[in-house]
């Protein structure tokens, strides 16, 4: 009888809890998001099997859902870092000439000579350093990124004219210094007035990302890196320690330093933490690119340009675009779709778990009809009293003798609970 209760109860709460959706109109509109079995489905032997095929789902969806914010995060702090590549920086060195004398010829009269006021027929020449960075070949159009200008690739770069210093003592040597708000461009042009034959020497130091450092021989020849970044050189001289196990067997923060280490650390041990510092001392500015170029303005200038291939580390913009394509289709798309089908197993959850509740009320009543028509009249008593408050506190407690007899329902004090209560329905339909 006992185990008949929790069905029997089920009549009065499933008609309360209708009544009570159907009055307000907010619990429609309120989601599901229970998706866990009831215990009674999980304690019942018959869907044993299957309750622990659910939660063993149940349990891969959150090492599933873990895995991926995991991911996520992983991803987003990976695009706020330096993801460096190396590309390749093509370089080319051309010139024109205006005003010489193979260009004036068949020219006559005034029109043959120098102009100092216009600066008409004076002989110049231009020299231009231009640079593009070479697309990654079998690239797909909708992963390509607009390329980088050639001056955002180029810290600080001098030029050199070896003339004559007795003809042209001036503008023999220009510098260019790249400053953060300079605007960005493709080239470089320096226009020079003369029409003998011209070296040109070019310094340029690259900005590379992360920046470059060139490794001491000393340092160099131990870990086989001659230029690298800071962080590439610490993580060699770490996989260098691992490699000859040379960390302390007991405090595992402490490197004891082999023979090859010993004149870098200028000790026997070091502490793991002190690595960075001890690289630091043998890093070095790296060397310059340097491009030697010659011009002769009495001869007509070559049609194509020339060039020179240069490695150069930049930061993976086409990778960082596709990482943030990603990022954004999957928190996008994918989370209205995992939202909706979250919220439809919610459902078939709340349809199992009514199932179940009315399946054992109607088992209970099938048993033993008369045992559970008792039970649940009974049952029903307890929450007419409770609904009158009339408990043994108040001295006037609802006998089951007294619910037998039909004039216990004409009794005065009938009429103004059913009033009562009827009043209360009809304020919460109302809303009042």
């Amino acid at each position: 009888m006992e185990g008949q209760k929790p069905a029997a109860k089920y009549a009065l709460s499933s008609s309360y809890a209708s009544h009570t959706l159907s009055q307000d109109p907010d619990a429609r509109k309120r989601k599901i998001t229970d998706k866990n079995l009831p215990n009674a489905l999980l304690q019942s032997p018959e869907f044993a099997e299957d309750s622990a095929m659910y939660r063993d789902l149940l349990q891969m969806e959150r090492k599933l859902d873990w895995t991926m914010t995991r991911k996520r995060v992983e991803v987003h702090d990976a695009l706020q870092r330096i993801i460096p590549a190396a590309r390749t920086l093509r370089i080319f060195l051309s010139h024109t000439v205006s005003g010489q004398a193979w260009q004036r010829e068949g020219l006559e009269g005034d029109a043959a000579k120098p102009n100092l006021e216009t600066g008409e027929n004076i002989p110049a020449w231009q020299l231009k350093i231009d640079g593009r960075v070479l697309e990654i070949p079998n690239q797909r159009a909708k992963d390509r990124v607009p390329p980088r200008k050639f001056s955002t690739l180029i810290k600080h770069m001098i030029v050199e004219l070896d003339r004559d210093t007795t003809l042209y003592p001036d503008g023999n040597i220009v510098e260019w210094i790249r400053s953060p708000n300079q605007p960005a461009q493709d080239g470089f042009t320096i226009r020079r007035k003369g029409d003998t034959p011209t070296k040109v020497r070019i310094v340029m130091h690259l900005e590379q990302q992360p920046e470059q450092y060139k490794v001491h021989p000393e340092l160099g020849n131990v870990l086989g890196v001659k230029e690298d970044s800071r962080t590439g050189v610490i993580q060699a001289l770490w996989n260098y320690i691992k490699t000859q196990n040379l960390q302390d067997k007991v405090d595992r923060r402490v490197v004891r330093a082999d023979a090859r280490l010993r004149p870098i650390f200028n000790a026997e041990t070091a502490y793991f933490q002190h690595l960075p510092e001890l690289v630091n001392r043998f890093l070095l500015p790296p060397d310059p690119i340097v491009l030697h170029y010659t011009l002769n303005p009495a001869f007509p200038p070559p049609e194509k340009p020339s060039a020179w291939d240069v490695e150069v580390k930049v930061d993976d913009s086409n990778l960082k675009a596709r990482m943030q394509h990603v990022v954004v289709s999957m928190a996008q798309d994918s989370a209205r779709d995992l939202t909706k089908l979250d919220e439809e197993i919610a459902l078939h959850i709340q349809s199992l778990n009514n199932a179940h509740m009315k399946r054992t009320f109607l088992r209970g009543f099938a048993d033993d009809p008369r045992g559970f028509v008792q039970t649940w009249l009974a049952s029903q008593s307890r929450d007419l009293e409770s609904v009158l408050a009339s408990g043994a506190s108040e001295g006037a407690t609802v006998r089951q003798e007294d619910l037998k007899r039909t004039e216990f329902f004409r009794l005065p004090w009938v009429e103004e609970a059913v009033a009562i209560q009827e009043g209360m329905r009809l304020a919460a339909k109302s809303g009042i």
